[in-house]
């Protein structure tokens, strides 16, 4: 069901990069359905009692509602919520000002501007203050005077009961679910602050230390090399450019976090062997990848809608790693890339017969700056990296390995549709 109305309300296909966005746009959606059960109710109440003068207004009301959904359908989300919210404060009023007051109609002001206060961003806060305010103008004056642009209804004793019981059972749901909507996204906002705050202090910590130790390293070899014959330079020439080569690596690795959190999702069509292709030849003639075999089975016509840049990022740390922690001790060394696709989704494997990784470590491998042991030469970002990254494009990712035997990591990734 709740599969269903997402469906209904934004399509599967298309993408909402922002949590608190796709929640924003599933209340707005939620609100246009409710409103417009409530105006059917309005209108079949109103044939039972043979008033058909308000047909038209029932009728209008209930297509611009509908239109809001199609604006939400095709990623018009800001103007479906600048239609909708000033709609609902005119039905309401029409209604509440056109019978019984005590119906209760004038309640349904409230989860409005409860709902025009959660849709809306902080940086749209003066809008959602201006609905705010016109639904307590609009609710002030309903209560307040006797004019009606619709024909007064006079209800019968039995039948405002039941109106007010209907009342009810709308108002109070709708209130709770935008209330529920706040909660929820100060919950997340300050979540995601203590998350940014714990990985400030761990970034501040390990980068003041993964910077410093290959300057210091380096400046200890030109110490060295002062003195040294030419032999020994030329060995400290070599150390000093691992120094500066994995100081270069990790000053990219921040890089690609950094860029990670700030910049949009793209939509784009990536082809998945070339970019594999093009990852292996960048890394191919490093140290660690010689008499590596690189196993590439994805079919170069497979082409998907998706984030080239931060689908690079991934793979390239994933096939990296399989690089980095290969079995010296083994003849056949491989990393295998594969594919799966769906009409949503698409799956990629990076297979090694690597040195794996225990059990227990599983757990802790896309940590910030975690790594395994000590002698480890990565910044023990790059999983992390992988994590984050596959977060932004609502991808997830799994590990199958063993000690000695080897890995496999597998990503799910939703495709992004034009």
């Amino acid at each position: 069901m709740k599969k269903a109305i997402r469906n209904l309300i934004i399509r599967s296909d298309v993408y909402i990069e922002s949590d608190n966005e796709f929640n924003q746009v599933m209340l707005s959606g939620q609100y246009a359905l409710i409103s417009i059960l409530l105006i059917l109710t309005y209108a079949v109440i109103d044939i039972f009692e043979c008033i058909m003068v308000t047909s038209w207004f029932f009728g209008g009301a209930s297509v611009i509602i509908a239109f809001t959904l199609v604006l939400h359908r095709k990623r018009l989300h800001c103007l479906a919520n600048y239609i909708l919210f000033p709609t609902f404060n005119l039905i309401v009023f029409l209604i509440a000002s056109s019978e019984n007051r005590i119906t209760g109609s004038c309640l349904f002001f409230l989860p409005v501007a409860l709902g025009s206060a959660a849709v809306f961003n902080y940086s749209q806060r003066k809008v959602a203050f201006a609905f705010a305010v016109l639904s307590f103008l609009l609710c002030a004056f309903a209560i307040t005077t006797n004019s009606s642009i619709l024909p007064f209804r006079n209800y019968s004793e039995t039948d405002v009961q039941l109106i007010q019981t209907l009342n009810l059972i709308f108002v109070f749901p709708v209130s709770l679910l935008a209330v529920y909507l706040l909660i929820r996204l100060s919950h997340y906002n300050n979540k995601q602050l203590e998350k940014l705050n714990e990985e400030l202090d761990r970034f501040v910590y390990s980068t003041s230390h993964d910077l410093r130790a290959p300057l210091l390293s380096v400046m200890g070899l030109l110490k060295l090399a002062e003195s040294a014959d030419q032999n020994e330079v030329k060995k400290y020439h070599q150390m000093m450019h691992d120094r500066v080569k994995n100081l270069d690596k990790f000053i990219k690795d921040i890089t690609d976090y950094s860029r990670n959190n700030r910049l949009q999702v793209v939509q784009e069509p990536v082809p998945l062997a070339l970019l594999a292709n093009e990852i292996w030849e960048s890394l191919r003639y490093s140290a660690d990848a010689q008499e590596i075999q690189f196993i590439n089975d994805i079919a170069e016509d497979v082409s998907v809608m998706n984030d080239g840049a931060r689908l690079r990022v991934v793979l390239g740390n994933l096939i990296a790693n399989s690089i980095r922690y290969h079995d010296h001790r083994k003849e056949n060394r491989f990393i295998r890339v594969s594919h799966q696709l769906t009409a949503t989704s698409f799956s990629v494997q990076v297979e090694d017969n690597g040195q794996g990784i225990a059990p227990e470590l599983q757990t802790k491998i896309f940590e910030m700056f975690f790594r395994g042991n000590e002698s480890s030469q990565g910044s023990g970002l790059g999983l992390y990296i992988v994590k984050e990254t596959l977060a932004k494009l609502s991808a997830t990712i799994g590990l199958d390995s063993e000690l000695r035997q080897g890995s496999k990591f597998s990503i799910t990734v939703p495709i992004l549709f034009q």
